[in-house]
């Protein structure tokens, strides 16, 4: 009876030493609007602090990260789409400022230019490999009749 009360006190107390997620949003920027609010913070959720750049504005206690989040509820005030919101804050700071960006030919480009090198570097491997042993093989393929005869009788004598 005693274990599972000790199990129990072990994984409360694990779970409140959990670090969470804290919002950094400050009570000036709250918008008075829920449904406002719940777009802004769903689209915050989704940019990346330039500062931090492992967190999102959401999180994030950086001045710029205020200056975006405060930003972002401007333009929802001002009667813009989340589209339009994430394009604007897109333009005016790169395709970085996703946390998790769209897919073009250049995200593909630079994501699969590591798995191109390694397959280019995996086929010359093997053709150096295949080269070498063909190499390997044609030099004893290639002794001359002199060679030959003092091989054999090399091995004759070992033998």
């Amino acid at each position: 009876m005693r274990l599972p009360r000790i199990l129990a006190l072990l994984v409360g107390l694990f779970l409140a030493l959990q670090p969470g997620t804290a919002f950094s949003v400050t009570p000036d920027e709250v918008l008075a609007d829920p449904a406002l609010e719940a777009r802004a913070r769903a689209i915050s959720a989704g940019l990346r602090c330039m500062i931090c750049q492992n967190q999102s504005i959401d999180e994030s206690d950086a001045a710029l990260a205020k200056d975006l989040r405060v930003l972002v509820r401007q333009r929802l005030v001002a009667g813009d789409t989340d589209e339009e919101v994430i394009a604007y804050v897109v333009s005016r700071y790169g395709e970085f400022v996703l946390l998790k960006p769209e897919f073009n030919w250049r995200n593909a480009l630079l994501w699969g230019t590591p798995v191109l090198l390694l397959a280019i570097g995996g086929g010359y491997l093997i053709v150096a490999a295949r080269r070498r042993r063909r190499v390997a093989v044609g030099e004893i393929a290639a002794l001359s009749d002199e060679e030959k005869t003092a091989l054999a009788q090399a091995l004759k004598r070992e033998a």
